[in-house]
């Protein structure tokens, strides 16, 4: 399964996603930006978008939600020690309360690793950011190899617009 991730205004991008009703598509917003996600296991009808294949998952996407994406960007002959690192996150966390799904991307086209949640709110984030938090950094910490990262992690939040 690729994840295929594009930018543009919110109008634009979600006449795309209204045009491919049997893609699962998703447009999300926060205040400076507007993406649009495309999770197939087919190419992309994106001319230029952003490439991940999808190396650890749990839930489905769906068309309404708070959306956290940890961007990690990672030293390449250190990708298989991340991947191995993060592979059991989905399974780790698939059952808490007011996450909807997860997905660990690998970067097809550049060395940034997302790992992408989806919450029933922002409220339900941050009364989960603890836990989620904590995962996250003993996926950082395991083996304790100073040399994974290329920069700093940061991180992007978004908001599914309700249909």
């Amino acid at each position: 399964m690729n994840v295929y991730i594009t930018m543009g205004t919110f109008e634009y991008l979600k006449g795309i996603e209204l045009k491919y009703p049997s893609e699962l598509m998703v447009t999300m917003v926060n205040e400076d930006s507007a993406l649009l996600l495309h999770e197939t296991s087919k190419t992309s009808i994106f001319k230029e978008p952003r490439k991940y294949e999808v190396v650890g998952s749990s839930g489905l996407i769906g068309k309404e939600g708070y959306v956290v994406m940890n961007n990690i960007p990672v030293a390449e002959e250190s990708s298989p020690l991340f991947e191995h690192q993060f592979k059991d996150l989905p399974s780790l966390l698939e059952k808490e309360m007011g996450l909807i799904a997860i997905r660990v991307l690998r970067p097809l086209s550049s060395n940034t690793y997302i790992i992408l949640t989806i919450w029933e709110s922002a409220l339900t984030y941050q009364d989960r950011k603890t836990l989620f938090d904590s995962e996250l950094k003993k996926g950082y910490k395991k083996g304790n190899h100073s040399n994974i990262f290329t920069s700093a992690p940061y991180v992007s939040k978004y908001t599914i617009p309700a249909e």
